[in-house]
């Protein structure tokens, strides 16, 4: 009997010490679009993410920090089957990244209703701002609607009154096109949906030819923006007609259009340039790091590594959950764009601006602000979130 109860104790005791080590360390699944045209953008944040790993010596919050990163390969369907995986088989502590909305709005509910936290680092779509909106969602990036609204209220501002808008057929693009329209008054002479991934749009540029609007503006990321405003440069337009756009002209596409892009100018959250001391860190560690010129997607990737970090720390792990939701709530860290705060609904306030690209003494092709739109801006669909 007394062989029995001391064979116990030791299981007991390597059950503690179990639990100890276990408490110890951190999983976190990280989703990215990582293969075909789009790759780039989800290369851009989980590159950020990593960044901001490393920086805190593979410890976020002082806990061993293992990162899974999955291809989603921007199909919603494998994209659920891989986020059930690392939910139920890798049972990972904490979920983060995706880059696309359709993608976002696949895996989001099963994510939330396993009560995993999760934090975004791109996709923000109108959805899950609002009515479905939950505290166990926090995003590093903005409502999709924010940028683009830059863009309107800039076209308003700038006296356009004919413009024609373009984006992919899916919930981003959408929520694209009704932000940009939240701001514009003028008149919409046409409204192009062209399909996700589309890389010809010579059908579109004749339209806009034909068209003859004050300006156009579009929201066409990655190989899709690459080949929009090669073509656009090649049909004779963009002397013609002023291209605005957002997620277009940035770091992901500017090291193929080069030249064809430079003084176009979008809406973002975030550019090289901003200045303050944990922005001008952040570019120079990962050009540093990497050997190219972070984009927003980049930024945002490090934001969502730093704002576990600093949550993690405050909260004192992830033992009690309320206390960590509680911490990411407060975002205690100093985020690259600036001021920084989460609103009811755990999508950011922030400021937006219009950027422009520009070639920098180095050869390399980065975005710099032009002016500020908006400050400490709101998204649109925060009263429909049910959350105190």
């Amino acid at each position: 009997m007394k062989r029995i109860m001391t064979a116990a104790v030791a299981a007991a005791a390597v059950g503690l010490c179990g639990a100890a080590a276990q408490a110890e360390s951190l999983k976190i699944g990280f989703l990215a679009t990582l293969s075909g045209p789009p790759a780039v953008l989800g290369q851009h944040m989980r590159d950020g993410f990593l960044l901001g790993v490393k920086q805190a010596g593979g410890k976020l919050g002082g806990l061993d920090t293992e990162v899974i990163v999955v291809d989603d390969e921007l199909k919603p369907d494998g994209a659920l089957t891989k986020v059930r995986g690392l939910l139920e088989r890798d049972e990972v502590d904490m979920m983060a990244g995706v880059v696309f909305s359709n993608v976002m709005m696949a895996v989001y509910k099963p994510i939330i209703d396993s009560e995993t936290i999760f934090v975004g680092a791109n996709a923000g779509p109108s959805p899950i701002a609002g009515r479905a909106c939950s505290p166990y969602f926090f995003t590093t990036s903005y409502q999709n609607d924010q940028n683009h609204e830059a863009m309107g209220k800039y076209a308003e501002d700038a006296g356009y009154k004919r413009m024609i808008v373009m984006a992919p057929n899916y919930q981003a693009g959408k929520d694209s096109i009704a932000g940009f329209k939240r701001h514009f008054k003028g008149e919409i002479v046409d409204e192009l949906y062209t399909k996700l991934g589309q890389l010809d749009f010579s059908s579109e540029i004749t339209r806009i030819a034909a068209a003859k609007p004050d300006a156009i503006f579009t929201f066409m990321p990655g190989g899709m923006g690459v080949n929009l405003v090669k073509q656009y440069k090649q049909a004779g337009l963009a002397g013609q007609i002023p291209f605005l756009s957002a997620f277009t002209v940035d770091e992901t596409t500017l090291p193929a259009t080069k030249d064809a892009a430079l003084g176009l100018q979008g809406g973002a959250q975030w550019a090289p340039n901003i200045d303050n001391a944990a922005n001008k860190a952040f570019v120079e560690a990962f050009e540093v790091e990497y050997g190219y010129p972070p984009a927003t997607y980049a930024a945002q990737g490090y934001d969502a590594a730093r704002l576990i970090d600093a949550a993690l720390a405050k909260a004192g792990g992830t033992g009690d959950k309320q206390a960590l939701m509680a911490a990411l709530k407060e975002a205690p860290f100093d985020s690259v764009r600036g001021d920084f705060s989460y609103n009811t609904n755990n999508f950011p306030i922030q400021d937006v601006y219009v950027v422009e690209a520009v070639k920098r003494d180095d050869g390399k092709y980065v975005t710099q602000t032009v002016e500020k739109v908006f400050e400490d801006k709101v998204d649109a669909y925060v009263e429909q979130c049910r959350m105190n």
